[in-house]
């Protein structure tokens, strides 16, 4: 029996995955169709496939796959994960490469969730959580593996301006409303008032992160003004960082701590890493999803473990809980690094037609446009 509850949490998610990372994807100026349209399509593709995945353990047992309110959602969380490898790639890439990015992604992140719940007693909790870590380093590795020669500067139409940055941060405001219900949509109604404390720390942790990220972002600008690609991106940490670790976090100031540090994190790391990973390791990470959603997760889990050991007053016990936990990342980032370069090998080959460079970020490569036809 679902309650009015279990739908909002449904509605939430929805909002976040079709109108968060659907208007996310529309700052550049030539995109916003192919960032909009090709989201919305993927997601849909990509959320049924995860239903099935998902359901395969249940058809084995019961000869059938239960599908209800719950198994959507958590079949919407893992298209998210698809949807952050995707902002590595986005505007270099045509619709078959992201149909096949998110295919190829959703299977590997349900295989990272069953090992870690089947081989080392991970939370399913725990298990989805780890999908930004899974996202932002499969879409680097990704990234890496489809690198053009040359593109060492920005591509011709890889640019913005204010409306697509408008519309982009509306994206993100979006995605910044809707992030309590995510981390929160999972918790289960056992312990009374959990839900609640997880929907107000993620709250807190967004809030702190926000101001944090726009304290940093004129502190390191040379003329002391906002940077919009700090706040577009970076505002998002805190909510990042404190679900991954939300099974710990039972205090305000240790979610406001988290989201304090993850936006420095996340913005000192915008500012610098996008351009040093393109440059030292040739790898063009067109939204920055290292910085807006691997290196939260990253401090995430750093502070799960921190948090974890600070409650454990048996010292075995707390070691052996650092040796599992320390294995669970080892393990995603192993398992997401392998489906990156699975998936890169598989869309290097010329079959899939990716675009040329000059036809790279714009939407006539893959849109009519009647008023534009030119008539004879």
């Amino acid at each position: 029996m679902y309650t009015g509850e279990d739908l909002a949490d449904l509605q939430d998610v929805n909002a976040m995955v079709f109108l968060g990372f659907g208007f996310l994807y529309t700052s550049f100026v030539r995109y916003g169709f192919s960032g909009c349209g090709l989201n919305f399509l993927v997601a849909v593709m990509a959320t049924q496939l995860a239903i099935i995945l998902n359901g395969i353990e249940s058809w084995y047992y019961r000869g059938k796959i239960t599908i209800h309110l719950g198994s959507i959602v958590v079949a919407e969380m893992c298209t998210v994960s698809a949807l952050i490898s995707i902002g590595a790639v986005l505007g270099k890439t045509n619709p078959v490469h992201l149909i096949l990015i998110a295919m190829l992604e959703v299977s590997g992140f349900v295989l990272n969730g069953w090992c870690l719940r089947t081989l080392l007693k991970v939370q399913p909790l725990n298990s989805i959580m780890q999908l930004h870590t899974f996202g932002a380093f499969f879409g680097l590795i990704l990234t890496w593996m489809l690198y053009r020669k040359g593109s060492e500067q920005q591509f011709e139409k890889e640019k913005s301006d204010r409306k697509t940055g408008l519309f982009s941060m509306f994206g993100t405001i979006f995605l910044w409303m809707f992030w309590p219900s995510f981390n929160s949509a999972l918790i289960e109604d056992g312990t009374p008032g959990r839900k609640l404390q997880v929907v107000c720390s993620t709250y807190l942790a967004l809030a702190v992160s926000a101001v944090t990220a726009a304290a940093v972002s004129i502190l390191s600008s040379h003329k002391g003004k906002l940077n919009p690609n700090h706040m577009q991106s970076c505002i998002l940490a805190g909510g990042i960082a404190v679900g991954v670790s939300i099974s710990v976090v039972h205090h305000p100031w240790e979610a406001m701590a988290i989201g304090f540090t993850a936006a420095v994190v996340s913005t000192t790391g915008y500012k610098y890493l996008k351009i040093h990973t393109l440059l030292a390791f040739q790898s063009h990470d067109t939204c920055a999803v290292l910085s807006t959603y691997g290196l939260p997760s990253l401090l995430g889990w750093l502070a799960h473990l921190l948090l974890q050991l600070k409650d454990c007053n048996d010292q075995t016990l707390a070691i052996r809980f650092a040796v599992f936990h320390i294995c669970t990342l080892l393990f995603t980032i192993m398992m997401s690094l392998s489906m990156g370069i699975i998936t890169g090998l598989l869309l290097r080959l010329n079959l899939w037609r990716p675009p040329q460079d000059k036809k790279c970020f714009d939407d006539q490569a893959f849109w009519e446009f009647p008023h534009l036809a030119v008539h004879k």
